[in-house]
């Protein structure tokens, strides 16, 4: 299936782009993948990421499906489509910027925005097999994007080359110097995140696409991940049953969505509260580390993509994001790069975090192990 809503040009004679359904384009309704919103008025103006596009000559050729109400990681959707996953059919495209990441890895669009509030960019890139970067938080503007309020969510590019990451930053984000998002042989501390609970295979292919990079590395520690990922998870939850909770009740959602939102009805202000402190305190160590090394590097998933098959009969994958999740809460970039697993189709994602206003760094580090992947050692 499409990865497309719909498909429309918009703009000028620049780059084409596609636009994840929860960013607003003017004359156009913001439905968020979902039948409680199939009725929508047209947005009455762009949201600012899209304005900047248009003022700079973009073409906007269509919004992609996503998970509904960007509140789940499967990208299934069976009211707005679920997307084809090009690298592995039988496979899911992740979500909730499912549409996007299908979008540019079938060759439908070099370039894609999506929005990423516990994963949504990286998760749906990781498994699509494209690059994908959640910017620090508030870099790039959300005005325009749904949810309207979240200390959590960031909009950020797609792309089939760190090349695309990079020219969609320098519209996006007025401050994004692109020159120093180029490779540019710097020497990088790189720090490789230890006692990652991953697949080994995909352990391995993580530290293999360094190696023929060229980069030396040190083992680093993060002992506050499971903490704050379960305080990513309590943020979420209060945030969205805030915005969406509404919804609920009128048979229009999807099962999984529907209970999922209700789910989240339970959390609290003091839940929020110590999911707060637990922000603060994983924060301050991110950033301890990110003092050591100029960049954290582990796998984006923890797994290849599970089967559609079994996602629809109930297998659970809420544990995907564990590794994109907690840099959600402490707002640090994070930038997932396919690499090539050993003796397996599917590529698997590297994951970049860096540090706050440290975008352009990691997208020339990730230039670097893109092009040592490339040409099969290291770049030149």
């Amino acid at each position: 299936m499409t990865a497309f809503v719909s498909r429309f040009c918009v703009g000028g004679d620049g780059p084409a782009i596609a636009i994840k359904d929860s960013i607003d384009i003017a004359g156009y309704p913001t439905v968020a993948g979902s039948r409680a919103l199939r009725h929508a008025a047209p947005a009455a103006e762009h949201a600012d990421v899209v304005a900047r596009l248009l003022d700079a000559g973009w073409s906007i050729v269509g919004k992609t499906t996503m998970h509904e109400l960007a509140f789940g990681i499967s990208g299934i959707n069976d009211f707005a489509g679920t997307p084809v996953n090009a690298q592995a059919p039988d496979r899911i495209p992740g979500g909730s910027s499912s549409g996007s990441a299908a979008a540019v890895a079938a060759g439908e669009v070099r370039i894609a925005l999506g929005t990423d509030t516990g994963g949504s960019i990286r998760m749906p890139a990781a498994c699509c097999g494209v690059a994908g970067l959640k910017p620090t938080f508030g870099r790039v503007s959300r005005r325009g994007a749904h949810p309207a309020r979240s200390s959590l969510d960031c909009v950020g590019p797609f792309a089939d080359s760190v090349d695309g990451i990079v020219a969609a930053m320098a519209v996006i984000a007025p401050d994004f110097d692109a020159s120093q998002a180029r490779d540019s042989g710097k020497t990088f501390r790189i720090g490789l995140l230890d006692d990652v609970l991953a697949d080994p295979a995909i352990v391995d292919a993580v530290a293999s696409a360094l190696r023929k990079a060229g980069f030396t590395t040190q083992r680093v520690r993060l002992d506050g991940m499971g903490a704050a990922y379960q305080a990513g998870m309590q943020v979420i939850n209060f945030e969205t049953w805030a915005a969406f909770g509404h919804l609920t009740g009128a048979g229009a959602l999807q099962p999984d969505v529907e209970q999922r939102l209700l789910a989240a009805s339970a959390t609290r202000r003091d839940d929020l509260d110590r999911a707060e402190a637990v922000r603060r305190a994983f924060t301050a160590q991110v950033d301890a580390v990110l003092y050591e090394v100029d960049v954290i590097v582990l796998p984006t998933l923890p797994e290849l993509p599970p089967l559609l098959s079994a996602v629809r009969e109930g297998r659970s994958i809420l544990a995907l994001t564990t590794l994109v999740r907690p840099y959600n809460l402490s707002g640090h970039p994070a930038l997932t790069l396919p690499v090539p697993v050993a003796d397996v189709p599917i590529k698997a994602g590297l994951q970049l975090v860096g540090r706050k206003g440290g975008d352009e760094t990691l997208c020339a580090i990730a230039s670097r192990i893109e092009r040592a992947i490339a040409s099969g050692g290291v770049a030149q």
